[in-house]
């Protein structure tokens, strides 16, 4: 069958992110023998005009959208991204007869609530590589199921999870956005952190991809699309079970090195694995810290203290790789003393750069749901396509605001709210520098003078 993948992703800050689940989804439809094109909302300019044409050009018989995020997560200056969502369908119904199928990670965390308002015709949730081709199997013989979503029954394992089917096209605005491309490692997260839906999505089972055809995939980014730097997309780059240590092995072994950053969590890292990542090209990375002092990181589900995460920083900065940490205040259980010892503590960091937040976004059958179900600010059943947030009974939202504003106003590391360098950080990407550019804030760093990084091959 003729099919149409289209991202509906218009969010492109801090910077833009290659819709990397469709491509994956793609590839499994290409070997099924469909014939599959991709299309960006985002890289066409948001223009709906310009999605129709190709629709009247290639005349699919099945339309596939993928959700990546419902909004922007950010209590400070919130942004809805569904109804982006329901303007397409609305403009390919008027243009085609196919059937609109909608999936991806923000589909699967509110399936219900959101075929209803956009008016697709069915939705998958979770893994849709093997469900997508099922559904298009029995379409081709006009069969269509009876019920509207469908959900995987089993999670894909090894050399199930595809290589993505990168589009050029697509990966040339990316390129031009930052010079990042996506690439996934692993599926699955077993850690039980409040308010994360990744376990919800993918499973506590860690299923990792072979190393050989993760650096395949490297390598094939390099050599085909001229990318310049790698963003790893997994919950968690350093795993507990060392499966990040045989992709560098393997990146080691065959002589790879290119620019890398990802998410780590402030644990089991030594100055000689931070070392290996270093041969293999780390430059920067990011960490799930989230909450700022012992009381709300346990309350948090977090397996760590503190001291763990100045001690993760200071190694890191050892060894001169750049740091960013994510702190939402508001979290379960604090007061007006962890928020204040939450502000010290993350002034004490040397040598990073923290993004604060305030409040967390309530998701759907995460632990944080259930409390705020429990202390009455969300009800039973309700489905949570309208941003609610949790923040701490204990506190004031006005006096927390306008503490966190105070206290990080003339610090240029401690970026709150978290959004106010999106358009400086969009502004230098499109002037060729690449990836993670907040390290430019670091204090005592130097500021960065060259353009995009050469790939050692």
């Amino acid at each position: 069958m003729k099919v149409l993948l289209i991202s509906s992703n218009i969010a492109s800050t801090p910077y833009s992110v290659y819709p990397l689940g469709l491509s994956m989804v793609a590839a499994s439809l290409h070997q099924a023998g469909h014939e599959v094109r991709q299309f960006d909302f985002l890289a066409s300019g948001r223009s709906m005009e310009t999605l129709l044409a190709r629709v009247k050009e290639f005349s699919p018989q099945a339309i596939g959208i993928s959700i990546r995020n419902i909004d922007n997560v950010n209590l400070l200056n919130e942004q809805r991204y569904i109804d982006a969502v329901s303007d397409i369908v609305q403009g390919l119904k008027r243009v085609s007869p196919a059937k609109i199928i909608l999936g991806g990670s923000g589909f699967s965390i509110l399936p219900e609530a959101i075929l209803r308002v956009t008016g697709a015709d069915f939705g998958i949730v979770g893994e849709g590589e093997k469900l997508f081709v099922d559904f298009l199997d029995n379409a081709a013989k006009d069969i269509y199921p009876s019920e509207k979503i469908l959900r995987s029954r089993s999670h894909l394992l090894d050399r199930q999870i595809p290589s993505a089917f990168y589009d050029r096209e697509i990966m040339n605005f990316y390129l031009q956005s930052g010079n990042v491309a996506s690439l996934q490692t692993k599926r699955g997260c077993i850690h039980s952190c409040a308010y994360c839906s990744y376990p919800v999505l993918e499973g506590r089972q860690l299923r990792p991809r072979r190393p050989e055809l993760v650096v395949d995939d490297i390598r094939n980014l390099l050599d085909e699309h001229n990318a310049k730097y790698i963003f790893f997309t997994d919950s968690l780059f350093n795993d507990d079970e060392g499966h990040y240590l045989s992709v560098l092995k393997e990146m080691k072994k065959r002589r790879l090195t290119v620019p890398w950053t990802a998410f780590f969590k402030p644990q089991g890292l030594t100055k000689e694995i931070i070392f290996l990542m270093k041969e293999t090209g780390l430059k920067a990375v990011e960490i799930g810290a989230d909450a700022a002092c012992d009381i709300t990181l346990r309350k948090m589900g977090k397996s760590f203290t503190f001291a763990d995460i100045a001690a993760c920083n200071d190694l890191f900065a050892e060894c001169g790789v750049a740091t960013a940490h994510y702190f939402m205040f508001g979290c379960p259980g604090e007061t007006q003393d962890t928020t204040l010892e939450g502000v010290r503590n993350i002034l004490s960091l040397k040598k990073t750069v923290s993004f604060i937040f305030m409040g967390i976004r309530i998701l759907p059958d995460t632990p944080l749901a259930k409390l705020a179900e429990k202390e009455k600010i969300i009800s039973a059943g309700q489905d949570l396509l309208e941003p609610v947030y949790y923040l701490s009974p204990l506190l004031e939202r006005q006096w927390l605001e306008e503490t966190l504003t105070e206290a990080f106003r003339e610090v240029r590391h401690c970026v709150f709210p978290p959004d106010i360098l999106d358009n400086t950080l969009a502004f230098l990407h499109k002037l060729g520098y690449s990836g993670s550019l907040w390290e430019m804030l670091i204090p005592g760093g130097s500021r960065r003078n060259s353009r995009a990084g050469k790939a050692v091959k």
